[in-house]
């Protein structure tokens, strides 16, 4: 399979992040999974001339597209007619090569909630009217419309993230060439299962602060960030916590809080990032599948349990009680 890569509103750190794929390296894992790389702007060397004649050839259908990864939002500004970016050497708007690009190629990835949803790019009065591929913030449509399908009968896979991890594009990338990747293992808002069916509170290090309900009270402190600090890894869908980044971090594990970065629309919460927002003194953001009146019973009862070193390591910027060693029973 062959791959085209081209990059479109955005700041770029989707690549930025591919580029630190590791065990293998990015152009190993490519090449052992079988695809060949036709163009990426941070990896290839060809000239716009270059560039553009691959393009050309492939819209004429004599060079054949399997993958077609698209970063950043779609600029349809100003006032649909997406001159707001036209492709380098060229004066044709880019949205226009990608929806040609997109009718050619066997199949058609969003890499990055910019180009899944629409993302930061998309955020505040918007206006570079940027979008996503297929989705305009939560809405189906986008650029190409809800009813496209890719040559491959998909919609376009949305491997969304603010950046993506970089095993997450390499792990899609590796599934397609396997025939492993159907439109039963995309979820509703067509991002893969393998990806999204786990939650950023799986396997987080602060767990044990949350079943407690130990609260951090600012940005330094070891407890759950959920309560005060705006913390969405209970509704989060992504595997952070279990596929590490650089091969030991996530934001939870840096003191940052999650704020779900690859749902649609993430960018406009409504209130500051790391501030959770109150309804009678109960957090709004609520574990996704959890009834609000078990969550308010379970949390009264697990802070009344709360163990004094839990309940002071919380609001500590260190181990401030350690764990009690017990002696074995029976000896």
């Amino acid at each position: 399979m062959n791959l085209l890569w081209l990059q479109s509103g955005g700041c770029g750190g989707c690549t930025m992040s591919l580029l630190c794929a590791e065990s293998p390296e990015l152009l190993q894992r490519l090449d052992a999974a079988g695809i060949e790389l036709l163009w990426h702007p941070s990896l290839s060397e060809a000239s716009t001339d270059e560039v553009l004649e691959l393009l050309e050839a492939i819209l004429a259908g004599a060079r054949g597209l399997d993958l077609l990864c698209i970063e950043g939002a779609m600029l349809r500004g100003p006032n649909g007619s997406g001159r707001f970016h036209c492709l380098a050497g060229t004066e044709t708007p880019m949205i226009h090569w990608v929806e040609r690009l997109a009718a050619r190629s066997r199949y058609t990835l969003a890499i990055g909630t910019c180009a899944a949803f629409g993302g930061i790019t998309a955020g505040g009065p918007n206006p570079t009217e940027a979008c996503g591929l297929q989705f305009d913030g939560a809405h189906a449509g986008g650029l190409l419309g809800s009813e496209y399908r890719s040559a491959a009968g998909l919609p376009v896979i949305n491997v969304a993230g603010c950046p993506t991890h970089p095993s997450w594009v390499t792990d899609t990338l590796s599934a397609i060439a396997l025939g492993e990747l159907d439109a039963g293992q995309l979820d509703a808002l067509a991002r893969p299962k393998m990806l999204s069916n786990q939650l950023v509170h799986h396997g987080c290090p602060r767990n044990e602060f949350y079943e407690f309900k130990a609260s951090a009270e600012q940005p330094s402190d070891l407890g759950c960030l959920m309560e005060h600090l705006g913390c969405l890894g209970t509704q989060a869908h992504a595997d952070c916590n279990i596929r590490l980044w650089n091969g030991n971090g996530s934001c939870t594990r840096g003191g940052y809080a999650c704020i779900n970065c690859t749902a649609p629309e993430f960018e406009e919460p409504g209130h500051a990032f790391q501030r959770t927002p109150h309804i009678a003194g109960i957090p709004v953001g609520l574990p996704t599948d959890m009834p609000r009146a078990w969550f308010i019973a379970l949390a009264s009862l697990s802070k009344a349990a709360t163990p004094e070193r839990l309940r002071q390591n919380a609001v500590s910027d260190h181990i401030a009680i350690a764990p009690s060693i017990q002696k074995p029973k029976g000896r």
